[in-house]
């Protein structure tokens, strides 16, 4: 993989995203907010039993943030909670740099972002929409 963070992968999830769109049946929408460079979203869920039926997320932001987020939708759309906790898990170490090549398969798209934990200035970025998945998730779980 190069060493260039804007890939085919990231560039397309930017500019033909198919998770931005307002969600007005959603149960559960958490904001999220990047301080240190403005970005900010809202993540959409829909949540039954415990399993994510449907996601979207609003807001503004750079490439980075919108395609990451974008991505972890696809991942997590029909997963339990537990699972995008997983996923989230598993993104987080990767972003450390501390994923085995397992995990990040099982990253699948997501894993293209690989590349983003050598910009630490960018790494605020690439977290935010997962950043904000737990915490729609332990708010979800909370109720």
């Amino acid at each position: 993989m190069s060493d260039n963070i804007y890939n085919e992968v990231l560039l397309d999830h930017n500019l033909h995203p198919i998770h931005r769109c307002e969600l007005k049946c959603a149960t559960c929408s958490v904001n999220g907010i990047n301080p240190s460079c403005g970005d900010q979203l809202t993540l959409h869920l829909v949540m039954e039993n415990g399993i994510i039926k449907d996601g979207s997320f609003t807001g503004v932001g750079c490439a980075v943030s919108q395609a990451s987020t974008d991505i972890m939708l696809d991942l997590i759309i029909g997963k339990t909670s537990e699972q995008a906790k997983h996923m989230h898990d598993l993104f987080s170490k990767m972003i450390s740099g501390e994923i085995t090549n397992e995990e990040l398969e099982e990253l699948e798209e997501a894993g293209a972002l690989q590349n983003i934990s050598k910009m630490p200035a960018r790494v605020k970025c690439a977290k935010l929409g997962w950043n904000t998945l737990e915490m729609a998730l332990n708010e979800n779980k909370a109720e």
